[in-house]
């Protein structure tokens, strides 16, 4: 019974370690909208996160309700907010299935994104940067996590920076659909993960896709989440690379039963 009790404590503690809060989508019964986030190094900004109705509920983020962020041209060019250590997100390690981190930005500028994440000694590993690439309009950010060596680090918080970088004005971001995913259905259930494999891996010239479900679309993002690729559907299974620049890419796949996303190198 000892041991018993015992192996049924250490499933509960990996549990809650493990108990992530996502997506954070500001939604009424969602996650993020009544969390306590506070802004820092940004002047007189208000010391609460606002959250307010989607000004722009077009393209591809029709939610109701966003974060606003005012990065004032007198604050710090890593200005941002954060959630409270121990609440919000929960506390939770990165693994396969939780390191790549999507986020929605409207934006007035281009400028870079950063996203980092903390323990709750304040341990972290530092920001990752992605420039968004479209102004006044809704646009989602990819970062890849996995390229990072976390050394078994358990986090607790989440620090975004909505406009890293010198500012020439006060400049309004939105931001929404934290760890979202474009291709998730209307519905809050999962899709299911789909099977593929990419070979070879690492590639020259091109990749071939290997799946026992119909590919109905993909899409290729770099390492700073910039979309460099994408169809409609995979009629060849071998995909021209020749063109990309050498590095880590990731591929994402969709198809009526799910989607996945693998990552492949260019070399």
């Amino acid at each position: 019974m000892k041991i018993v009790l015992t192996l049924i404590l250490a499933v509960f503690s990996y549990a809650l370690i493990t108990a992530q809060n996502i997506p954070i989508d500001f939604e009424e019964n969602g996650n993020g909208a009544d969390w306590t986030w506070t802004t820092f190094e940004n002047g007189e900004n208000p010391p609460a996160l606002e959250i307010i109705p989607n000004p722009d509920p077009s393209g591809i983020n029709t939610s109701s309700t966003v974060a606003k962020f005012t990065a004032l041209q007198e604050g710090q060019p890593f200005a941002g907010c954060e959630t409270m250590h121990g609440a919000g997100i929960g506390t939770f390690n990165i693994e396969e299935s939780n390191s790549i981190i999507r986020i929605m930005v409207w934006k007035p500028v281009i400028s870079d994104v950063g996203i980092k994440l903390v323990t709750e000694t304040g341990w972290s590993k530092g920001e990752l940067k992605v420039a968004n690439t479209k102004v006044n309009e809704w646009e989602q950010l990819t970062f890849d996590f996995s390229t990072v060596d976390h050394e078994n680090m358990t986090y607790d918080q989440i620090v975004i920076f909505p406009d890293f970088g010198e500012r020439a004005s006060d400049n309004i971001i939105y931001f929404d659909s934290v760890y979202g995913d474009l291709a998730m259905p209307s519905s809050t259930k999962d899709l299911e993960k789909i099977e593929v494999r990419l070979f070879p891996n690492p590639a020259t010239d091109a990749i071939t896709v290997d799946s026992p479900n119909r590919i109905e679309r993909y899409e290729v993002y770099s390492a700073t989440g910039k979309l460099v690729a994408s169809k409609g559907s995979i009629e060849n299974p071998t995909i021209d690379i020749s063109d990309l620049p050498n590095g880590i890419y990731l591929f994402r796949a969709f198809s009526s039963n799910g989607t996945t996303t693998k990552k492949f190198i260019k070399e």
